[in-house]
């Protein structure tokens, strides 16, 4: 790439919305674009994330964008490997290698309000653009604990989305600390060939049976030959999950009958009373992510399994320790401290404090990061107050806990389109900021319809919460009314503004790895 290229618009990310936000620019007839991507590959968090077991837990006929449908999923639920074969494919098909560059990670971006452009730094030069479109995702940037004594630990430490496959976990002593998504899909990996497994768990998961299974040959041709099969596939199961979504928002209290079959999972496989009875949630199903499994607790039952019902509290030596935590295990053993040679974390992202946020600087002078230290606010979760012409996909109150993100994305990206016609509309140096009443009239009335959903009521405290104890993470409704309220830009939500010396600039031409 040259040392300096304008373009209309940069796209921050190569995952799901980035890439759904490159084709949707083309698919808009614009065509002045790149895509900036930090790593070497597309794929975001499906390239990041390489650990064992790891696969979706969003059936794959809804896990995919409408616009890219295919026919060929090899299972109802896909693993890694083949959802990051479809993003590649993706990207082939809609013919966005040439406006992707690779390693070039975002280090600062800048308003520069005199000429109306935003300017980015990156690790491989300078790009300019009139607007960024900022896909980086809530889960690009792993969070790992403050361990005390975690850095002199003589064995192997990694996050689960930076898995070490040098590292041979066989015959080892290994630590896993957390039961997230990504936790109890690492334990059934790890379970059969380490020596023994001690898994942290400060608070127990609700898990539902994985209904998982091949997608038979015969399905597929019908998909291929008759694609309208495949379309009223994924509107079942788009269906199923509104009506889930209803539930939780509306009506957690009636959610009983889904705990007990929850408890059913458990005791079909955990038979020991103590250990089950350390596996079984106190708060409302719901409160926190649903996981999917089927192997997660028979793997836990395994004699060579200890669930330490705590967090991690320290390290000593090669010697993990618990936070006053009792062990329960499935065989014999246990304790709160155990000798280990590898440490996993399953910890999570930073999701309510983004990092990309320190490296966006806007019109005040500020950076997102000290506009939102009081929590993320956003408007129709795209755009912010003294940032312009500038947009988030899968921004605040954007997330889902039991659906598909890419209904949420394909929503976002209709307003992505509609933001960029009205801003075209405007003429040459034009830009758009949105007003701080919109702001808080949409945050308003998102944060009182979050009251008396499941993740408030239900007696939890989980990642979709900032410090404050707010839930700017998730999505209040059902995918279509999101859908509705992001179909067009209010102009009257914004301010528009005029740069005095900006002027019409001819696109460089795009240069090519």
């Amino acid at each position: 790439m040259a040392k300096h290229e304008h373009v209309r618009v940069a796209v921050i990310g190569s995952g799901f919305g980035g890439l759904g936000a490159a084709v949707r620019l083309r698919r808009e007839g614009i065509t002045d674009f790149v895509v900036l991507e930090r790593a070497g590959s597309v794929g975001g968090t499906w390239r990041d994330n390489s650990y064992p077991g790891c696969a979706c837990d969003v059936p794959s006929h809804l896990y995919s964008f409408s616009f890219a449908p295919n026919p060929d999923w090899p299972r109802t639920f896909s693993g890694r490997r083949h959802i990051r074969a479809y993003l590649e494919r993706v990207t082939d098909t809609f013919g966005l290698r040439p406006h992707i560059r690779l390693d070039h990670e975002v280090r600062l971006m800048r308003w520069i309000a005199d000429e109306a452009h935003w300017k980015i730094e990156t690790s491989r030069g300078i790009v300019t653009a009139d607007v960024v479109v900022s896909a980086t995702g809530a889960l690009s940037d792993p969070k790992v604990p403050d361990v005390p004594g975690l850095d002199s630990f003589p064995g192997k430490v990694f996050h689960s989305a930076r898995w070490d496959h040098d590292y041979d976990t066989r015959g080892k002593r290994v630590a896993v600390v957390g039961t997230g998504a990504s936790a109890i899909q690492i334990v059934p990996a790890l379970q059969p060939g380490v020596a023994r497994l001690t898994l942290f768990q400060r608070t127990p998961p609700w898990v539902l049976p994985r209904t998982d299974r091949a997608i038979t040959a015969a399905e597929r041709w019908l998909h291929r030959k008759v694609p309208v099969t495949g379309a009223a596939r994924r509107r079942l199961l788009w269906g199923i999950r509104e009506l889930q979504v209803q539930a939780f928002t509306k009506w957690p209290q009636e959610l009983g009958l889904v705990e007990r079959l929850a408890k059913a999972n458990i005791a079909r496989a955990v038979k020991d009373p103590a250990l089950r009875a350390a596996l079984t949630p106190s708060y409302r199903i719901g409160c926190k992510r649903i996981l999917l499994s089927s192997t997660y607790y028979p793997a836990l039952a395994r004699p060579n399994v200890d669930v330490v019902a705590s967090g991690l509290a320290e390290v000593r030596g090669s010697t993990v320790v618990a936070a006053g935590g009792t062990s329960q295990t499935g065989g014999s053993g246990g304790g709160t401290e155990a000798e280990v040679d590898a440490i996993v974390f399953g910890t999570g992202f930073h999701v309510t404090d983004l990092p990309i946020a320190e490296r966006v600087v806007g019109a005040d002078g500020i950076t997102l990061a000290e506009a939102w230290k009081d929590g993320m606010e956003s408007l129709r979760g795209a755009t912010a107050v003294g940032f312009p012409n500038w947009m988030t996909v899968v921004g605040p109150n954007t997330g889902l806990g039991n659906s598909s993100m890419i209904l949420m994305i394909e929503a976002q990206l209709n307003y992505l389109a509609d933001y960029l016609r009205t801003l075209g509309s405007l003429g040459a140096g034009a830009s758009l900021t949105p007003k701080p009443a919109a702001v808080d009239a949409w945050n308003h009335r998102v944060q009182e319809r979050m009251k008396r959903t499941v993740w408030s009521t239900g007696g939890c405290s989980s990642w979709y919460l900032d410090a404050r104890g707010r839930n700017t993470t998730l999505w209040p409704g059902t995918t279509t009314e999101f859908r509705r309220a992001t179909r067009a830009v209010d102009l009257g939500e914004y301010d528009v503004v005029h740069a005095p010396t900006a002027t019409t600039r001819t696109p460089r031409k795009e240069s090519v790895r």
